[in-house]
């Protein structure tokens, strides 16, 4: 039979698909695969209607064969087959998906009855062939027919369709694979356990058996003896044809047919974790997107988890067809911790089926598992705490972040899930557990930000705060004040500082005491500034300081904390500075001490000041720029 040509149109689709639509050439066989599932599907629905067909699903297979030698690979099916004319209509016009138009003619009723899928939409997967191959050929025949007919095609230059020998009706795919070239190294498909790392890989959970001759070892006697006088043995190397895919993936069971234990076992095996997750969840979704998924909340981060090499998302099937390993669409930055997989029948597909189209039904998906996440983890906040606890020392830092992203977009949801140490309980709390342990005469959430837990508990500022007996959060973590800031309030509560000018405590009597006292001394606060050189914007005497003779306050957005963070990041420019504020207790002896040396010796009392100012640099965690300015200055002061 004389060649025939693809449309011109067919033609271009097949060099724009062999160079430009699958990027991984691996892919072919997850293709063939599923195209070979597509036809067992059909025969399955025809057996519904036609008993003639007398074979059950149990009779039906896919199998996979490689000859090195040859340089070929072989993907037969016992489906539905083709007539000359199918392989005309099929192969002949690119695009041309017969499973489609066959998903369109289906009768819903008999299709939930079979229980079958069709994979195909876009008739294309088949040519992904050509990306390892230099000539495909077909061999089909249809059931029910006598006749068996062959296409063949070496690409773009056409194709021959035949008659040919085949007893069995189903198809017959034979793959040429082209010779190794500088750039390409092909015969990596030729390998049996590559293609069967393939197979588990894209196709594990296609509904029918994949099988494949699987190359072993084992060991056999020989007539010959040892010295004991037993026969010696030998290894020798055989052939055994196995099945190599799953066909039922577990997120696909129901729960009184896989236990929790079973989904940690496959997660371990599949996400390579040694520790159990915290947290199984299986989510079985059906209306105007249906689909299945199993999830697994970590209990510790991977090492890479922190840095840009982490690749985060879940995995993505389609009708048990693996479509993309990690789908980042699916899960939000906040959440990016969690493993699983998600598998649906609903979703549009782009052309190569190695994409998504970002359409509704992904992000229905994304936002239903958005939510489930949320209340899971909150769960197991209020149901088990302490394996809260262990989950949060991991990725609590990575809620913290999904606060500031996007402007605080999802603060909503994650305030609930945030923990901070609090001094009251002397464990980490959430903060819905800080308010319900509130004082009734307690206005604020009050909050302080620092190096460690132990510095935190003995700053000056915070001593009104303890005296009153209210709890403060300590805030340990570089985003913590960020994240403060972006909350505002919590439950009706506004979040302030330890460091804030009104703390919410003191009485109007005593603030009008402080401010006559500050105004007699006006002219010492004034010289105590002069005497810092620029260090600070303002001082003045506290109303907060209880026993302490100084602290270190800020005015304006800047604080503290926020100034050594940006300090630190890389690349950040000129250098940030907080408005300092020195604040002295008017009521302490050491300020009596300044102002007696004020009166009497400016030189020591300007001494006392600089020596006031390193005290309140040290207790609020910040650096001494010159500390052995700080040094000389004790030395000449003990003298």
């Amino acid at each position: 039979m004389a060649k025939k040509q693809f449309k011109a149109e067919s033609k271009r689709l097949l060099g724009l698909m062999i160079n430009s639509i699958y990027t991984h050439k691996e892919i072919f066989l997850r293709e063939l695969i599923s195209n070979a599932s597509d036809a067992i599907d059909k025969l399955c629905y025809k057996a519904l209607t036609d008993e003639g067909v007398g074979m059950s699903r149990s009779d039906f297979c896919i199998k996979v064969a490689v000859d090195e030698a040859e340089r070929t690979i072989t993907v037969t099916d016992n489906g539905i087959g083709m007539t000359a004319e199918e392989l005309e209509n099929n192969l002949g016009v690119i695009a041309k998906s017969g499973s489609l138009q066959f998903k369109k003619d289906m009768d819903e009723e008999k299709k939930e009855e079979s229980g079958i899928d069709i994979i195909g939409q876009f008739g294309v997967g088949f040519y992904s062939a050509f990306m390892i191959a230099d000539k495909v050929r077909v061999e089909s025949k249809a059931y029910g027919s006598d006749e068996a007919n062959a296409w063949e095609s070496t690409g773009a230059d056409g194709y021959t369709i035949t008659p040919c020998e085949k007893e069995e009706h189903g198809t017959k795919i034979i793959i040429y694979v082209k010779p190794d070239s500088e750039e390409e190294n092909y015969s990596e498909f030729l390998d049996s356990y590559r293609l069967r790392g393939l197979v588990k890989k894209y196709s594990d959970y296609v509904r029918y058996p994949i099988k494949m001759n699987i190359s072993k070892s084992r060991s056999v006697e020989t007539d010959e003896m040892d010295e004991n006088g037993k026969k010696k043995t030998k290894w020798e190397t055989y052939t055994e044809e196995e099945t190599v895919n799953s066909m039922v993936p577990i997120w696909q069971r129901s729960k009184s047919e896989v236990s929790d234990e079973d989904c940690i076992a496959f997660y371990k095996e599949k996400f390579h974790d040694q520790d159990d997750p915290v947290k199984v969840i299986r989510v079985s979704a059906e209306g105007a997107v249906s689909y299945k998924a199993l999830l697994f909340i970590p209990k510790n981060a991977p090492y890479n988890y922190y840095s840009r090499d982490y690749e985060a998302g879940l995995q993505l099937y389609a009708s048990g067809v693996m479509i993309m390993d990690k789908c980042k669409d699916l899960l939000p930055e906040c959440f990016q911790f969690v493993k699983g997989v998600v598998d649906s029948q609903d979703l549009s597909l782009n052309i190569s089926r190695e994409m998504l189209q970002h359409d509704r039904q992904l992000k229905t998906i994304a936002g239903n598992i958005e939510k489930k996440i949320k209340s899971e983890l909150k769960k197991l906040m209020d149901d088990e705490p302490e394996t809260y606890a262990e989950f949060y020392k991991s990725f609590g830092l990575q809620l913290k972040y999904g606060i500031l992203a996007n402007y605080g977009m999802k603060r909503e949801l994650l305030k609930d899930l945030l923990m901070f140490y609090s001094s009251a309980a002397g464990k980490p709390v959430s903060l819905a557990d800080y308010v319900k342990e509130m004082p009734e005469d307690q206005k604020y959430i009050y909050f302080a930000c620092g190096e460690s837990i132990a510095k935190l508990d003995k700053l000056p500022q915070a001593e009104p705060i303890r005296e009153k007996g209210y709890g403060i959060l300590y805030l340990t973590d570089e985003p913590d004040e960020f994240v403060m800031n972006m909350l505002g309030e919590y439950d009706g509560k506004e979040l302030r500082s330890v460091n804030a000018e009104d703390l919410g405590i003191e009485s109007e009597e005593n603030k009008e005491e402080t401010e006559k006292k500050e105004a007699d001394n006006k002219e010492l606060l004034d010289f105590v500034k002069d005497s810092l050189n620029g260090e600070v914007v303002a001082v003045k005497l506290s109303h907060k300081l209880k026993n302490s003779a100084v602290c270190l306050g800020v005015q304006g957005p800047i604080s503290l904390e926020m100034e050594r963070y940006f300090n630190t990041v890389p690349g950040a420019g000129e250098k940030v500075k907080a408005e300092r504020v020195l604040e002295l207790n008017g009521e302490h002896k050491v300020f009596a001490a300044l102002k007696a040396a004020y009166e009497t010796d400016k030189e020591r009392a300007a001494k006392y000041a600089k020596l006031l100012y390193f005290q309140s640099l040290l207790l609020s965690d910040a650096k001494i720029e010159d500390p052995a300015e700080y040094a000389a200055l004790v030395s000449d002061l003990m003298i």
